[in-house]
């Protein structure tokens, strides 16, 4: 499909010069068909055309995988802790620069048997789906950096921020030797302060195997985070962090 829409964004413009001859409306569409094609597995989150985003893993019974995003941030020790307590392992998806400034915090995640991947460095959430490739690319080999000198390796895991990705995304972590991990769960814990909410949202997409995802750094997310812990556990099911010959591409 990757190939598809890189033959499809070369030869728009030069149909749509073709057709202008005849057809100006039929030139317009040529061209906004051919930029849909790259801003829809653009904009939406796990959409798998500009290369492979794990929405899944292979589970061994009623496992799932719990993700967080956004740390290290002030409450990383309550939600280790609360993690401690609840018997569960994660992944923490952290932002570059949150880390350089917090190296203690993310050494005490992986002191704690959880892992940690990368975030991007700043976390431009606004722009990090229209960057140009060098800018893509500094994004994550930055945070690399800054995680390698924490902990003594670069990360094998990115997370985009907000999920949005575009065709620079995939060459930089195949140069790197990276896996994008997306999402089977989500629960938009950054849009509502209400767990109820984010129960509602959450239970019903969770089943063996499922990647959840979950913030720390709001004034709500360890209980958050509690409240969903308990629930899915209450479920019969347990948090594991799966190895990436487990991960799967279908959602």
């Amino acid at each position: 499909m990757r190939r598809f829409i890189i033959v499809a964004l070369i030869g728009a413009p030069l149909l749509s010069i073709v057709l202008l001859q005849w057809s100006v409306v039929a030139a317009l569409g040529v061209l906004a068909l051919s930029h849909a094609l790259v801003l829809y597995p653009t904009l939406r989150p796990n959409v798998q055309w500009l290369g492979p985003v794990m929405t899944r893993f292979d589970p061994a019974g009623n496992e799932v995988w719990l993700t967080v995003d956004d740390g290290p941030t002030g409450d990383t020790p309550a939600v280790l802790d609360l993690f401690d307590a609840r018997g569960v392992k994660a992944t923490f998806f952290v932002k570059g620069s949150l880390a350089g400034e917090r190296p203690d915090l993310v050494m005490d995640m992986l002191r704690r048997g959880h892992t940690v991947g990368n975030h991007s460095y700043s976390h431009p959430s606004g722009t990090f789906w229209c960057l140009p490739p060098s800018k893509i690319e500094e994004q994550i080999e930055r945070c690399n950096e800054t995680l390698a000198r924490i902990t003594g390796a670069a990360p094998a895991l990115f997370r985009a921020p907000v999920g949005m990705k575009n065709p620079a995304v995939h060459p930089a972590l195949r140069r790197l030797g990276m896996t994008l991990v997306g999402w089977s769960a989500r629960a938009f814990d950054t849009r509502t302060s209400d767990p109820e909410i984010v129960l509602k949202r959450i239970m019903p997409e969770i089943e063996p195997g499922a990647i959840v995802l979950l913030h720390q750094g709001r004034a709500d997310s360890v209980e958050m985070l509690g409240r969903v812990i308990d629930e899915v556990q209450r479920a019969g099911y347990r948090f594991v962090i799966p190895s990436p010959e487990r991960l799967k591409t279908n959602r």
